[in-house]
This record gives structure tokens, sequence and C-alpha cells, in this order.
């Protein structure tokens, strides 16, 4: 049958296994990084983390974590997930997210998953930190009230663009495809190239006949690779 690019929640992850994918996207956690670590799957579980189990030091790192590295998001992907999620408070979040990324046009859609009246970040004492210190700067005017000083922003807990890439693979192929489809399917593969057109397409969360193209395009040159390896060998076997 056929893989349709219906929307698939993420499983839930235990708290062993968030950590090592938040680490693995450039977090500073302490924890072994998984570089195969999925993107979205990993900064809506965040942002439950945060905005569900009130995890403020992970919600820093996810607020900056986002000014660095948004425009390698699968925004399509992103903006599906949070509408269809069933927290009002994630969904707050996630509208107020656009009020500070305002140049990702792409985010802009998000800004509908959360219509209702303004929220606090905090359980109690929002008003009383707002009067000594104000909001923070990047959710003025949105649909989150935040004090300043309720998460943390330290450039260092958060790796680089250079740095990412380096640990990434599938951010890697993002920056170099686009955050499209066709760089989560080209990960995967490298990473399995036995797959077949139906794993890699659930693996990548689309449909059959992205999947199909894409292993066509990379198997084409996964063996135009191997052709040229031949080449350059048997040159050398002349030369000697």
């Amino acid at each position: 049958m056929a893989f349709s690019r219906r929307l698939q929640r993420p499983k839930r992850m235990d708290p062993d296994e968030l950590t090592g994918c938040l680490a693995g996207i450039g977090m500073n956690l302490a924890a072994a990084p998984r570089p195969d670590a999925n993107l979205e799957d990993s900064i809506l579980a965040a942002s439950e983390l945060g905005m569900v189990q009130g995890d403020l030091r992970v919600l820093g790192l996810l607020c900056l974590w986002l000014e660095l590295h948004h425009s390698c998001l699968n925004a399509d992907r992103l903006v599906k997930l949070v509408l269809a999620h069933d927290s009002e408070r994630l969904r707050c979040f996630w509208a107020a997210v656009v009020a500070f990324l305002p140049k990702d046009r792409r985010l802009a859609r998000l800004q509908k998953a959360y219509l209702g009246k303004r929220l606090d970040l905090l359980p109690v004492g929002t008003e009383f930190q707002v009067a000594r210190r104000g909001e923070d700067s990047r959710f003025a005017g949105s649909c989150l009230r935040v004090p300043a000083g309720a998460l943390r922003t330290r450039q260092a807990d958060v790796l680089g663009r250079p740095e990412l890439l380096r640990l990434h693979p599938g951010y890697r192929n993002r920056v170099r495809f686009g955050p499209n489809w066709r760089a989560d399917l080209w990960t995967i593969l490298e990473r399995n190239p036995e797959l077949s057109v139906s794993e890699a397409a659930r693996a990548a969360y689309c449909s059959f006949a992205t999947a199909w193209q894409v292993a066509q395009d990379f198997r084409l040159l996964e063996g135009q690779k191997g052709a040229l390896g031949g080449t350059k060998k048997r040159r050398s076997l002349q030369r000697t």
C-alpha cells in the first residue's frame, strides 16, 4: 500500500531519549548526543517539556535554538504538528514564536494556533516579575506574557551553525538541499541505503511518491560514485 503524507504525531520520548535528542540537535545538555534526532520531533517535545511540564531551562534553550536555527525547520510539518496538538499552552507558545521570528514568513501560519486571551508563562508571580523587570522583549505584544529574565539566554548553551553542521547530518543536508522532505530522505538513505522506499517514506514522514523519486536519484548518484571509483582504480593499475 502506498504511504501517504498524512500527519503523524511523533511518539512520546522517555526523558533520557529526549535529552539525547536535544543534545543531538545542538542544545548543551548532559547527555550523549543523538545526531539522528528529527528536528521537528525534538523541538515539539522540548516545547511540551517547557510549556506543559514547566521546565523553563529547556524552554530557554528552545528559544535560543529557534533564533539560531529556525531557517532549517520543515515549516509545513511543524505547523501541522502544532495546530493538531491538544495543549492550549503549547499552541500559545508557538503562536508567540511568530513575534520574535517575524522575518520567517513560513512560520506566520503558527499565529492561528492560539486565538485566546493572553497567557502568563509563570503559574504565579508574573505580575510582580513584569512590574519589577519588564517583559522579555522577544515576546512583547504576543499572546504569551514572559517576564524578562525568566528564560535564560546564553549563547554557549546552544551550538552555532558551523558546529551543528558537523554534528548533525540531517541539519547539514537541510542546508544543502533546503528544509524539505528531500533533505530528510537523503539523510535516511545515507544512513541506511538498503531501506525500501516505503520504509524510507515512513522514517521521513513523507509520501511514497516523494520517497520513490529521491531514492532513484540517490541510487543513481551512488552508482555513479561506484563507477567513478572503478575507473580510478583501473587507471591506477595501468600506471603501475
